[in-house]
């Protein structure tokens, strides 16, 4: 009984990444069939561009601030009828830095404010809420607190507001400030760059679920409050709004050409907290939305369909970590996976094909920036722990504080910076890196190939992030006391 419930168990785990694997290569041919279908920015009249109301929602973000405001201050724009808003509400000296900022350029003639709120009711989606209260535009763009919009961006988004009265979002591409500071932001920059370039080209253009990124873009006010304005019941404000917009049959339109460079998290903790906070926030949204989507016969059933296994794709990690514990299990009993894991193969190369294809559509050096791929797809599995975490958090329907990704700036110095705290999550980790290798000296006593490379892989992923963890964590763990203080110690001798 025990050995038929493993095998059950392990078919249906394959059985979902294989389908995910062959989502991606739907996905790329879908690119392929849609990567030249953009229509050019229409013309327009610039007495006829409208009302535009520009929100900066920040919190605690003192090492950023000063370029974000300078970026939007210096957006090119008929000055009568742009507005900008510094949605703050931030508790250190953040405050007192977008006051001054925001005197300097009111001087200057820039339609700009400071709303500042001594809470966080509702988080980024509150404060956007509150701002959208007092705003005069008819259009509103986003950008969060480390986003350096060009100055043209409202000049090549605008218009195409103009040219269709039913279309809701546009949305720019992110670019990256940093991806060159270490091995970290080099491989999320591969990451968002596969995201924008593939998946927001198909989701789009194919009319697949498009979605606004919460950032670097821009909303017509009229269809945020047609579907209820910002909701703040998810952690993805943005993914939650979209859903709802596009439910509702607005138009979605992606500028793969105009980019807001961003910055990508240089800490395992930061990057941890980001993705764990997109994790669970779309697992939310696929808890409220997931029966509607599925109900909705407006909608082809292809459509429904890659609207809901897009929004369920974090499951991937706990779909990688049932797969890891099935190992040993599986080796005990024997079961020849050879035949299996063919179809799960073939399947997998989808996504890393959409990594490869993405760095070729924007890179010369392409062939060069692939070879951090390897690395990509060894965090993402280090990181299944923290994913999983997050989607089960999601999936209960557990209730969690937003936490933002600290940003770092070009000014900031180590002793001054935001810090995550620990995650003890790392034990867990550590305790998940240890099975994977007493897993593969067993499959190395019994000849078994496969399950060791799979194996040995987690084994690599698991042991990188808690690497990173401890390195950049070292000094909080020692605080805790016990022999974390001894190996501090003897570090710091070292």
């Amino acid at each position: 009984m025990t050995s038929t419930l493993v095998k059950i168990l392990y078919f249906v785990v394959v059985g979902g990444l294989a389908l995910y694997g062959w989502l991606g290569l739907i996905t790329l041919y879908l690119y392929w069939r849609h990567q030249g279908s953009d229509s050019p920015a229409p013309p327009y009249s610039p007495s006829a561009l409208p009302p535009v109301t520009v929100q900066l929602p920040l919190y605690n973000e003192k090492f950023v601030i000063d370029s974000l405001i300078h970026s939007a201050a210096n957006l090119q724009y008929p000055r009568e009828r742009l507005e900008i808003q510094v949605l703050d509400d931030s508790t250190d000296d953040t405050t007192a830095r977008a006051e001054a900022l925001v005197a300097h350029y009111r001087n200057q003639g820039v339609d700009i404010t400071l709303l500042h709120r001594t809470h966080r009711k509702g988080y980024k989606a509150g404060a956007l809420s509150e701002g959208m209260a007092a705003a005069r535009g008819e259009f509103v763009a986003v950008f969060d607190a480390d986003f350096q919009p060009p100055p043209d961006f409202l000049y090549r988004t605008i218009p195409y507001f103009l040219d269709d009265e039913r279309l809701g979002v546009v949305q720019a591409r992110w670019a990256h400030a940093n991806p060159k500071t270490s091995a970290l932001t080099g491989i999320q920059a591969i990451a968002l760059d596969k995201h924008f370039i593939i998946e927001q080209t198909v989701r789009h253009r194919a009319r697949l679920f498009p979605k606004f990124n919460g950032t670097a873009g821009v909303w017509r006010r009229s269809c945020l409050e047609a579907i209820g304005g910002w909701q703040s019941d998810t952690l993805c404000e943005d993914l939650c709004a979209s859903t709802r917009a596009f439910l509702s049959g607005w138009n979605f339109h992606f500028l793969p050409d105009v980019i807001a460079p961003a910055e990508l998290p240089s800490t395992i903790s930061g990057y941890r907290g980001q993705q764990s906070r997109w994790a669970k926030g779309a697992t939310q949204c696929l808890r409220k939305y997931g029966w509607q989507i599925l109900r909705s016969r407006h909608l082809p059933l292809g459509t429904r369909l890659y609207g809901l296994l897009t929004m369920a794709s974090y499951a991937t990690s706990l779909l990688v970590l049932l797969l890891l514990l099935l190992q040993i299990p599986l080796l005990y009993i024997n079961l020849d996976m050879s035949v299996w894991m063919a179809p799960l193969s073939l399947a997998g190369l989808g996504q890393p094909l959409l990594f490869l294809v993405s760095q070729r559509q924007l890179y010369t050096d392409w062939k060069e920036r692939i070879f951090r791929l390897p690395l990509l797809l060894l965090t993402v599995l280090g990181l299944s722990v923290t994913i999983t975490r997050a989607v089960l958090q999601g999936a209960l329907g557990h209730d969690t504080s937003f936490n933002r990704t600290p940003k770092l700036g070009s000014g900031s110095q180590p002793g001054e910076r935001y810090h995550n705290p620990v995650d003890w999550l790392i034990l867990t980790e550590l305790c998940l890196a240890l099975y994977a290798g007493v897993g593969m000296g067993i499959a190395l006593e019994r000849d078994r190939l496969t399950p060791l490379f799979f194996m040995g892989a987690c084994f690599l992923g698991l042991s990188y992030v808690i690497f990173l963890s401890l390195r950049e964590n070292m000094a909080q763990i020692a605080k805790k006391g016990g022999i974390f203080k001894k190996i501090h110690s003897d570090i710091k001798k070292i």
